[in-house]
């Protein structure tokens, strides 16, 4: 009998970490970071910063995916796009804050912007198709998903060419940061068709993922272990306001963590000799790091579809939401953003698209396709990193 006891103890324990384990650490390194960052050690601030930012952030994703299944469409999908925007804008928009200070903070936003859809596009989808692809021959995913996120992509990347062509045209900076509002704008009601499209009128072409870009990553493949563990879950169990209440804490968190990673983590891209370039991606790869771990758990349990979504999904919301909430956000800081990028983020984007045409435009993807996207990535971050 105390053998049992003993047993479901552990068994209690166990669950209670698997389920708890990225709030507790998230917290542990949110006090170690501000800590470390009163001392002036802003090397570990910076390190401990981002670890935080990434366990809290698979919170708040969690706490949105039970949102979205309570609130139904099309409210489902704009509480997962907020929580997953919220700390891509807010780590960059705390970085804008710095380029008072330090001019080439700008250009790490900029770099950001573009980073975050190729990290997504190429090392999110690519590590999934690379590792799903050795356990399964190929795997098959909606192709019109693919066809239309591509789309969506390759128009979006061209509109982001009109104020980088102007700026790099001898026009003057006020007629390129016209010319980023009005582009800015386009791109946010282009998000409002997309939705429409999304979760009225062709629901059928993203109908497996429909709900989500993003998804819980707690997921088992005993279904009846997941029900029991979620009936223990908090967040599962409290009503929708508390949910929202434990959500916009939880971003609110993360905000002051991403307030200590821009002020200590651009002084100490400086002190490395990182590039704007290079930085902009590392920013990217901690904003991402959450999906990219459930993108890769789904692809080993041959859910490719989900892991398109999460993927081409992603990067959509980073262009058509947080380059426009940016642009909002630094008019009202009086912090001067244009849409201005240089060649190589655009090409880098363009070819990035590209190329997920090519590996997804049949339907089906293998471990070839993956290895070809965290190619492509290996090479941008190269050249990034000394341009």
């Amino acid at each position: 009998m105390s053998s049992d006891s003993n047993h479901t103890h552990l068994s209690q324990k166990s669950r209670f970490i698997k389920n708890y384990w990225d709030i507790f650490g998230g917290l542990f390194f949110l006090g170690l970071t501000y800590l470390l960052h009163l001392n002036g050690a802003i090397t570990l601030a910076t390190l401990f910063a981002a670890v935080a930012i990434i366990l809290l952030s698979i919170t708040v994703s969690e706490i949105a995916e039970i949102l979205a299944e309570r609130l139904g469409e099309p409210y489902g999908s704009f509480v997962l796009t907020f929580s997953a925007v919220a700390v891509e804008i807010l780590l960059l928009f705390n970085i804008m804050l710095q380029s008072s200070a330090t001019p080439e903070a700008m250009e790490t936003v900029k770099g950001g912007i573009i980073s975050a859809v190729i990290v997504d596009m190429n090392v999110l989808l690519g590590l999934a198709v690379f590792i799903g692809g050795l356990s399964f021959t190929e795997q098959q995913h909606n192709e019109d998903t693919s066809s239309s996120y591509t789309t969506i992509l390759y128009v979006s990347s061209l509109a982001l060419l009109v104020p980088s062509i102007l700026g790099h045209s001898e026009h003057d900076l006020k007629t390129v940061q016209h010319a980023s509002y009005l582009i800015g704008a386009l791109l946010f009601l282009f998000y409002l068709t997309i939705l429409i499209f999304q979760t009225k009128t062709h629901i059928h072409f993203f109908k497996q993922t429909a709900r989500s870009r993003m998804f819980r990553y707690k997921q088992h493949q005993d279904h009846d272990k997941e029900a029991n563990e979620e009936e223990n879950y908090l967040f599962d169990k409290i009503s929708t306001i508390y949910n929202f209440i434990a959500m916009f804490i939880f971003i609110a968190l993360i905000g002051i963590l991403a307030e200590i990673f821009a002020h200590d983590g651009i002084k100490l891209f400086q002190d490395l000799g990182i590039s704007a370039g290079l930085a902009g991606l590392s920013i990217a790869v901690i904003s991402v790091s959450p999906e990219i771990f459930t993108a890769i758990k789904a692809a080993k349990n041959d859910q490719i579809q989900r892991v398109v979504n999460i993927a081409m999904g992603a990067s959509t919301v980073s262009i058509l939401i947080t380059v426009p909430a940016l642009l909002v956000l630094g008019y009202y800081s009086h912090t001067v953003l244009t849409l201005s990028f240089n060649p190589l983020e655009i090409g880098a984007l363009l070819f990035t698209i590209i190329l997920a045409w090519k590996t997804t435009d049949d339907g089906e993807t293998n471990y070839f396709e993956g290895v070809s996207h965290l190619m492509l990535f290996l090479c941008y971050a190269i050249i990034a990193g000394l341009y």
